[in-house]
């Protein structure tokens, strides 16, 4: 059997077909089969692409991509993965846009969705901000295309927010899949989600806890270790802990970095600000007080000092499981004398991982691509069937 009829038997085995014509926003909506269903349609497409067949599926469309927060990975693998399905992509830039003279979510989410097949947004840095904006747009495409303003209802990707990012903790799952040889063995494997020092603030919670809120449902042993005043949303350590219960792993806490790392198959530490601290700034932000903002960013900068020992050393390195633990991070890391003085992690380490860091980093279009197919293709199985049949040349040779 070829590699290809593998990933149809395997789809012809799932149920998922509530994920056509719906969005992805959280991992933790998604059933267990949804999710092997897009780590199957991400493997597939990129066994196409290594084949030279053409994956496009769309002869014309567009892919809208919104956010409203810097980003590269994300960005470009957005950009890559609508145009591996034949989809344009264009940006939207809010400050060239109306919205800063205060046009509407529901006037935005309509106007820039005439011909649009995917809606990518990334609004992650305001705590109960970037979820519930994500989710007033998906309303506001599906009432335009019940009003017939839409001629078809553009899917929603989360792209990250202030709760999860998805596309991030899926790839790095798909990541481990590849790495230790099929789900089946991440059962039982030790992964520390840690902390780590960043001379910066204010980075999103939304990585540990996509991390905590995904890899709890594979069986594995899932630790989150941070400095005491360091905490997630207490609400997705509760997904965690059902996950887990569900799973037959186990999830833990820990104000140790040490004990994080201790045995563990995977580790990464990775720099977040407080929950609490996130809260404040986004109250004082709501609020345009500017001077409130600058000495927020004063406290957690210090309060950040306070903690330079939670670094990813060779030292604590050596603790991990035969001292070969996987090093994964979402990038881009703060490495110590690189990028930084003292940053998350030592550059002998980084270096050492670089590799896989950047496979790491390659699964995130096929994510992507993948969650648009599943959303807009009713029956995957046989639109692969049918393009390895027409096996159309991606690229003349």
């Amino acid at each position: 059997m070829s590699k290809m009829e593998k990933y149809i038997k395997k789809l012809n085995d799932l149920d998922f077909s509530d994920m056509y014509n719906n969005d992805f926003i959280l991992t933790w909506e998604k059933t267990d089969e949804e999710l092997e269903a897009v780590f199957t349609v991400a493997d597939a497409l990129r066994h196409m692409r290594e084949e030279n067949i053409s994956t496009k599926i769309f002869d014309s469309g567009l892919g809208i991509s919104l956010f409203r927060d810097n980003s590269t990975r994300t960005r470009f693998s957005f950009a890559s993965a609508c145009n591996l399905l034949g989809l344009e992509v264009q940006d939207l830039d809010e400050g060239k846009s109306q919205i800063a003279h205060g046009e509407t979510v529901r006037e935005t989410a309509n106007m820039i969705s005439f011909m649009a097949d995917v809606v990518g947004i990334r609004d992650d840095m305001y705590i109960g901000k970037g979820n519930t904006y994500i989710r007033n747009f998906s309303k506001y495409v599906e009432q335009g295309n019940e009003d017939g303003i839409l001629e078809q209802r553009p899917s929603i990707v989360n792209l990250q927010c202030d709760i999860d990012h998805p596309t991030q903790s899926m790839s790095d799952m798909l990541h481990l899949i590849h790495e230790f040889g099929g789900v089946e063995n991440l059962k039982g494997k030790k992964i520390a989600m840690t902390w780590a020092y960043s001379p910066s603030y204010g980075k999103p919670l939304s990585v540990p806890q996509g991390i905590i809120g995904l890899m709890t449902r594979m069986g594995m042993d899932v630790v989150l270790a941070h400095p005491e005043g360091y905490e997630v949303m207490s609400d997705i350590e509760e997904v965690a802990k059902d996950n887990a219960a569900k799973s037959g792993g186990s999830f833990t806490k820990t104000n140790s970095m040490e004990e994080a790392f201790k045995d563990a198959d995977i580790v990464y530490p990775k720099s977040w600000a407080p929950f609490v601290a996130m809260e404040k700034r986004t109250e004082l932000y709501g609020n345009g007080d500017s001077e409130g903002i600058k000495a927020l960013e004063k406290e957690l900068l210090a309060q950040n000092k306070q903690h330079q020992d939670w670094q990813c050393t060779e030292d604590l390195m050596s603790l991990t499981k035969d001292g070969k633990a996987l090093y994964m991070h979402c990038l881009p890391a703060d490495i110590t004398g690189v990028s930084c003085d003292i940053g998350e992690v030592d550059a002998s380490v980084f270096d050492r991982y670089r590799v896989p860091l950047y496979k790491e980093a390659s699964f995130k279009p096929y994510i992507i691509a993948a969650m648009i197919l599943l959303s807009k293709v009713k029956d995957p199985a046989k639109c692969f069937a049918e393009l390895e049949e027409k096996n159309t040349q991606r690229q003349y040779k």
